[in-house]
């Protein structure tokens, strides 16, 4: 199935590009069904929810991820989740 072009497109999550199953799933099982959802998440904080679930922290480019679904989802362009790498090295910078 084709992505979403825009926010307004995606009407599942798996609409919104980046986003297939198997991350639809783990954003679910955090309790984000929609998309309108994911333009309310907070992408740090739901990248560390999943630790809960699944006892060990997940591969960063999750975070990259779930940062590029939120930046699509505000109004952003459709970018690949790497465009996202240097922003999620620097939120984990400040984290340490």
């Amino acid at each position: 199935m084709p992505k979403a072009l825009n926010a307004a497109q995606a009407r599942v999550l798996t609409d919104i590009p980046n986003i297939g199953r198997s991350m639809a799933q783990d954003l679910i099982s955090l309790g984000i069904r929609t998309p309108a959802e994911v333009r309310t998440m907070d992408p740090w904080a739901t990248y560390e929810q999943l630790r809960g679930p699944m006892g060990q922290r997940h591969d960063p480019c999750v975070l990259d991820t779930f940062l590029a679904a939120h930046d699509f989802m505000n109004g952003g362009p459709a970018r690949p989740w790497w465009d996202f790498t240097a922003q999620r090295k620097a939120l984990l910078a400040r984290q340490h």
